[in-house]
């Protein structure tokens, strides 16, 4: 059996030291491309929550003119100027709502519900049903 010529080994080496600097310059290209989507999802994150604060600041200001418009004295002075003649509630016929509106609301609905059913199987030719809405519980 023949050894192999040195220059193989040399060949071999100067393959696998190619290889590896090529491979590692791929890494490399990699690593690059991978800041470069960093940097640029930062900016797009930066754009947005630029656009979001912008956002929030025309809502505030909203709220602001929303406010300004149902204060009593701006309803005073809009009553005045469109001379609708309109006056101010008095304290007993203002009614507080302590609970959730909403559920006051089909508290009362469901009980109206409940009642038109009642009434209506006491006709016996009357036919009747009753809906019950699904109601999403908060």
């Amino acid at each position: 059996m023949k050894p192999p010529p040195p220059n193989a080994l040399v060949n071999k080496l100067v393959l696998l030291t190619l290889a590896l600097l090529m491979f590692a310059g791929t890494l490399g290209l990699g690593a690059v491309w991978v800041r470069q989507e960093i940097f640029a999802t930062a900016n797009r994150i930066r754009v947005l929550e630029g656009e979001t604060a912008d956002v929030v600041r025309k809502l505030d200001e909203v709220g602001a003119q929303i406010a300004t418009a149902e204060s009593v004295a701006s309803l005073l002075q809009q009553n005045d100027a469109l001379r609708l003649g309109l006056a101010t509630a008095r304290e007993v016929q203002v009614v507080r709502v302590e609970r959730d509106p909403v559920l006051e609301l089909s508290r009362k609905a469901a009980a109206e519900a409940i009642f038109r059913s009642a009434n209506a199987a006491q006709n016996a030719n009357t036919f009747a049903f009753r809906v019950i809405p699904a109601s999403l519980s908060r």
